[in-house]
């Protein structure tokens, strides 16, 4: 059985990453808020300034804005931002080969700039739990994975070349870091955080969330969660209330809808199949189970999804 975090991983639906390359110069300043973004800082030094806090970055460093949390990223000799700055989010064009100039002068620093499409419904307990950013410094440290920096050493390379499956191999790099700032954070959680990604790690509640994520349609009653959980009814229960502040069979429930949310606004499966898919026996149930978490019908839910698309 795979373990809870990577089914978690799997229900973000990581793909189709718009990127860019800031050559940064002298005297630059950008910001960015209200996206999902990556940075990787190839090459040089540069200041981020985020959430009240101002950090020194070097090559190998990864940040992740993990829900849009405004930011600005700063020429290395500043000792604050200036006060007018560059918008980066008019920069995005898909994938983008000529770099985006700040400054002026000889080059300072080149940061590899990732916005990510995430499917936002689906990682909603994930995003949930995260902190407003995530930083990891030592990607080209001997105490860093190997992996990690082979992949650093590997954009920087390929930031200074075009070359034919560019873009699909960026993309996957920049999936497993995206794991990899994850697991980091899992990590170094203290042991009485009681957050979605603590319980992951606990080692009675977490086969029973990987067994919720790997088959939600499975009718599951609270008797065969204790049993994964190698637990009594009541002490399970009580101990999954504690961490995740519901009940096994609430959460079970906001999950199918979710993963039925999904189905939806992909289109392409009928709302009977889709309520099936999810555990669910009876239309009629599923409609008037997933009206009371979204507010609207399925039918109405998937028509506004698309009409956006």
């Amino acid at each position: 059985m795979m373990d809870a975090l990577s089914h978690l991983l799997d229900d973000v639906h990581f793909s189709g990453a718009e990127y860019l390359y800031v050559n940064a110069l002298q005297n630059w300043q950008f910001h960015l808020a209200k996206q999902t973004v990556f940075y990787i800082v190839l090459m040089g030094e540069a200041k981020l300034s985020v959430s009240n806090q101002l950090h020194n970055l070097s090559a190998g460093n990864i940040v992740f804005m993990p829900y849009g949390v405004a930011h600005c990223f700063f020429d290395a000799s500043f000792s604050t931002p200036i006060k007018q700055d560059f918008n980066l989010e008019t920069e995005f064009r898909g994938a983008r080969y000529d770099p985006v100039v700040l400054g002026y002068g000889h080059s300072e620093a080149l940061i590899l700039a990732v916005r990510c499409l995430l499917d936002s419904e689906m990682a909603k307990p994930l995003l949930s739990s995260l902190p407003d950013y995530i930083l990891i410094k030592d990607g080209l440290s001997e105490q860093g994975p190997p992996w990690l920096k082979i992949g650093l050493e590997f954009l920087a390379l390929e930031s200074e070349r075009i070359r034919v499956g560019r873009d699909t191999l960026i993309n996957r790099l920049i999936s497993m870091f995206f794991i990899e700032c994850v697991r980091d954070y899992v990590e170094q959680l203290p042991a009485q955080s009681n957050t979605w990604l603590n319980a992951v790690r606990d080692p009675y509640l977490s086969p029973v969330l990987s067994a919720i994520h790997a088959n939600p349609a499975y009718s599951w009653t609270v008797a065969d969660l204790a049993n994964l959980a190698c637990l009594s009814r009541s002490s399970f229960a009580e101990r999954f209330g504690n961490v995740l502040g519901q009940s096994p069979l609430a959460y079970l429930t906001e999950y199918r809808l979710r993963q039925a949310a999904r189905y939806l606004t992909l289109g392409d499966i009928s709302i009977n199949r889709v309520s099936e898919k999810v555990g669910y026996t009876s239309e009629t149930a599923f409609s008037q189970a997933f009206k009371r978490q979204y507010g609207v019908s399925p039918s109405v839910y998937r028509k506004e999804r698309l009409s956006q698309s």
